[in-house]
């Protein structure tokens, strides 16, 4: 059997339950045509590393499959390129290495390092990758530092924490840190830590650094 993978991006600006019926859709392609479905990682919305189609993120999907040959990948890749939802994609074939770095990943032991120090019996700290805080309107990359300092590590520490509590942690960052308004934080926050991209999406086109202005015009 063959390994692949394909990782494509909707659009974030869909529907939250059409983002699903897309991504869903092209499981069902794949198991029509008789692939085994491996895994499937949803990412959710990220970060883009240059507009596309005027957009600046998108909701990331990437299904693993094997199958007995590629004769699947052309057909998939001509149903995404008429599919307007699909912003961008990319098929690749796994070697041996490819696959044992997915399984790998999967069952965590890829993305955590050692740490520098160890304690007297041996054990070392571990890294853990954190949810991007970037992607919450109105926080930037030092100010997501200075969240993480703080020990507002994810989307649901941010959901939970209180508006005094994050003024405060801002105060602590100086004078510039301080003239943020984190109103609307937690409930972007909520939404990222949810799942729901869309609704976040929408929420933050009304935002103007973290600000909802609509109600001042």
């Amino acid at each position: 059997m063959k390994q692949y993978e394909i990782t494509f991006i909707i659009d974030p600006v869909l529907p939250g339950d059409e983002i699903k019926t897309a991504a869903k859709a092209y499981e069902k392609l794949l198991e029509n045509e008789g692939c085994n479905i491996v895994h499937v990682d949803e990412t959710g919305l990220k970060q883009l590393a240059y507009p596309i189609n005027k957009r600046n993120s998108g909701v990331y999907r990437t299904i693993e499959f094997q199958t007995e040959n590629g004769t699947v990948i052309p057909k998939i890749e001509l149903a995404m390129r008429r599919d307007e939802r699909i912003m961008r994609f990319l098929s690749v074939k796994l070697d041996k290495y490819g696959v044992k770095y997915n399984d790998d990943k999967r069952n965590g032991l890829i993305g955590k390092k050692a740490s520098k120090v160890e304690g007297k019996e041996g054990k070392k700290d571990e890294f853990v990758v954190k949810d991007d805080l970037t992607l919450i309107e109105g926080v930037g990359p030092k100010i997501a530092n200075l969240l993480v300092v703080a020990g507002v590590k994810s989307y649901g520490d941010v959901a939970n924490a209180s508006i005094e509590d994050l003024k405060s942690i801002l105060s602590k960052g100086g004078s510039s840190y301080a003239a943020h308004d984190p109103g609307t934080w937690p409930e972007q926050a909520k939404l990222a830590a949810d799942g729901k991209w869309a609704e976040l999406n929408s929420l933050k086109e009304k935002l103007t650094g973290g600000v909802d202005r609509s109600e001042e015009e």
